[in-house]
């Protein structure tokens, strides 16, 4: 049993807001930003989406296997995060800030956003890697991980839902203003990544046994079969949150034209409160959502419902090649929001089982490992995600802003091609995890029986620990 209580666990859970706060924002409007607004080419972007991806190929795994090895007074994961937190909050407010006062020349913005995003990135994997590797050492069991994963994502989507909401408001049309809207999403997420340090208490026993070496370690979490399909399926998960978000801010400004204020309800919405709603709807979907799926993992099983909303986004997810307005629009994305709650929160506590299952084969606890790999596969995602909006908008001929033009006509393939990346290939997606989660085998009784035989050598841990205190007179 845990010796987490119930007020670390709130804490612990309520770091996601500012977690999920720094990733949808970064995610939804920097390549709209840099593109879009900034002039930087699509080409370009893709480019240093690439770099990214090799980046993290390295940090990702590294930083977990450095995480394990970690023995400090203050614990393996605690130190990680309390000396990254600040770094992390510095590079993500000077993300939206490449001018100043000074006018650079495309490329040198291209190089600023490459080092600026792969500082962000390093600092973002080392904290996140690290409060995310506690989740195993937080609850037992399957339906307590479960209660304490639904617990995390709905922290999870009001950060999600500030991240998409609050900077068309405060940005404005041209983003001119995103001085003061990046001084007040690096706050909150400094805020609330700190409350969650506040609530992550470690258990010495999940530090006992030493961590091998790091090839060693590498070759462990490669050949295990169900860890290498829940990462395909992950992958395909990750790839359509980043697909959907960064895509739909292309998708309202010129599938659904959404250029001037407009009424809904009797209610006056300008362009950027439009742009707002259209993102949050999905976030606020996913809210009462969230219980539902909650019941259905408890009742079936993570893994029968994690497939289960997997079939339930894709077919959702078609629907976006119909809207051409912005109220049927906000229909596309609130329906899918009810798929977006399940996929959120269920993956947590499958590679949870993973990690138990490892510590049964192997002996140590190398949550850091798992989560780093998985830390990967996140941002190969964001790779996939931007090569494809590079590819796609280069062959379909989008028609970049220029000085005047605010909202250029674009041609119809370039428009497809939004409807494409917003739902086609996110559809593809989400049917690929289904499939792959079907070569997943540590669910039901199997999983029952890992997780029984984990809290036997856990157990067996803590007597051992507290004999050698007795031993040395504490």
């Amino acid at each position: 049993m845990t010796s987490i209580r119930p007020h670390h666990r709130l804490l612990y859970a309520s770091g996601s807001l500012g977690i999920a706060l720094s990733y949808q924002a970064f995610s939804a409007y920097i390549q709209f930003l840099y593109i879009d607004t900034l002039g930087v080419r699509a080409v370009w972007i893709g480019l240093v989406w690439a770099l990214y991806g090799v980046w993290n190929a390295v940090n990702d795994p590294l930083a977990g296997y450095w995480s394990d090895r970690t023995r400090t007074r203050w614990g393996r994961r605690v130190p990680w995060i309390a000396g990254f937190l600040i770094p992390l909050t510095i590079t993500f407010y000077l993300l939206w800030l490449p001018f100043g006062d000074v006018a650079w020349s495309e490329f040198a913005l291209l190089f600023y956003f490459l080092a600026i995003v792969l500082l962000f990135d390093l600092f973002w994997t080392i904290v996140t890697m690290n409060w995310t590797a506690l989740f195993p050492e937080v609850a037992d069991g399957e339906k307590e991980r479960a209660g304490v994963s639904a617990l995390r994502e709905v922290f999870s989507i009001f950060g999600l839902l500030v991240g998409v909401a609050l900077p068309p408001l405060l940005a404005g049309d041209d983003w001119s203003n995103r001085g003061s809207m990046a001084l007040l999403l690096t706050g909150v997420t400094f805020v609330f990544i700190l409350l969650g340090l506040l609530g992550s208490k470690e258990r010495p026993e999940f530090a006992a046994a030493p961590s091998p070496p790091f090839r060693q370690s590498l070759r462990l979490a490669l050949r295990n079969r169900d860890f290498l399909f829940f990462l395909g399926a992950n992958l395909m998960i990750q790839y359509v949150f980043l697909a959907m978000s960064s895509s739909i801010p292309f998708y309202a400004k010129y599938v659904l034209r959404i250029q001037a204020p407009t009424t809904l309800g009797g209610v006056r919405l300008d362009t950027g409160l439009q742009n707002s709603l259209l993102l949050a709807a999905a976030f606020l979907a996913a809210l009462p959502a969230m219980a539902l799926w909650l019941a259905l993992a408890r009742r079936y099983g993570a893994w029968r419902a994690l497939r289960a909303a997997a079939l339930l986004g894709a077919a959702t997810a078609l629907f976006f090649f119909f809207p051409h307005t912005f109220a049927t629009g906000i229909l596309g994305t609130t329906a899918f929001g009810i798929s977006l709650a399940g996929l959120l929160m269920l993956t947590n506590p499958l590679i949870a089982d993973i990690t138990d299952e490892d510590e049964v084969l192997n002996g140590a606890r190398r949550e850091g490992m798992f989560f780093g790999m998985n830390g990967l596969v996140i941002r190969l995602a964001f790779v996939i995600q931007g090569i494809l909006t590079a590819v796609v908008f280069t062959l379909t001929g989008y028609v970049n802003p220029s000085a005047g033009v605010l909202y250029p006509a674009q041609p119809d393939a370039a428009l497809f091609g939004m409807r494409l990346l917003t739902g086609g290939v996110p559809a593809v997606a989400l049917v690929l995890a289904f499939l792959l989660l079907g070569g997943y085998t540590l669910h039901g009784s199997r999983a029952a029986a890992v997780r029984a035989q984990a809290a036997a050598i856990q157990a067996g841990k803590r007597e051992a620990l507290g004999e050698e205190a007795v031993a040395r007179g504490q």
